[in-house]
């Protein structure tokens, strides 16, 4: 990867393939592969059956999307069970419900990564690869999985908003800007619901919104309305309009 910029390159080739076999081979943090593989062999009962993933999660989408969508970690029963972000789990079928809704998904059901549904201009990941113990990355953990992010930047080169899911995600895509001379010497913007950072015609306009998880869906924190907005911000962006 070259010198750290906010200038949109084209996309290495390959697109995302050749990042998702590394990500999904990727050893670097123990504590979290032996997690994943942990709940993968002991199994919830609901899912008995179920041949769990139990590895990191790669990147849902095409390198050719316009909307990155990033969270903090895969479910221990989502997407570490079913092997696509937001799979198979509560905070999927709010996220993918919303996305049908707003044009970026073919279907509002994601339950298996084989179920047919398929992500329109957009693209799915986590600042975290691995389920984590507690929903908890470390941030050693964060920053042995941060590469991959920085690197997904440079594949990602279509991408013309990039929506943060939850305050942690926010906090490393804000880091991710600061090293590529995107964030104004000081500046810090603070996470909060439709929140927004415009670095300007040059970079990806930033977006927030509360995490998907059943802790705001299920308590009315974050609810359907509140995520249409979001996404209708984010297709006013994509029509060229980000005032």
């Amino acid at each position: 990867m070259g010198a750290p910029s906010g200038r949109r390159r084209p996309a290495p080739e390959g697109g995302l393939r050749d990042l998702n076999r590394r990500v999904v081979a990727c050893e670097r943090c123990p504590r979290l592969i032996r997690h994943c593989r942990t709940v993968a062999r002991q199994k919830r009962a609901a899912y008995r059956d179920d041949d769990y993933w139990g590895r990191p999660v790669p990147t849902t989408g095409r390198a050719d999307a316009r909307l990155w969508i990033v969270g903090l970690a895969p479910a221990a029963h989502g997407a570490n069970r079913t092997g696509r972000m937001f799979t198979g789990d509560r905070s999927g079928d709010f996220l993918y419900a919303a996305l049908h809704r707003a044009g970026f998904a073919s279907s509002p059901v994601s339950d298996s990564r084989h179920d047919g549904t398929r992500l329109i201009d957009c693209a799915i990941s986590a600042v975290a690869r691995c389920a984590p113990p507690g929903n908890r990355p470390t941030a050693a953990e964060l920053a042995r999985c941060r590469p991959f992010l920085e690197e997904e930047w440079e594949r990602l080169a279509r991408v013309r908003v990039v929506l943060a899911l939850g305050g942690l995600a926010h906090a490393e895509l804000l880091g991710l800007y600061g090293r590529r001379g995107l964030l104004p010497r000081g500046a810090r913007p603070r996470f909060g619901h439709g929140a927004r950072f415009d670095p300007g015609p040059a970079a990806p306009l930033l977006l927030a919104s509360y995490h998907v998880s059943q802790q705001n869906t299920f308590t009315g924190r974050l609810t359907q309305t509140m995520l249409d907005e979001v996404f209708a911000t984010v297709r006013g962006a994509l029509a060229g309009s980000r005032g």
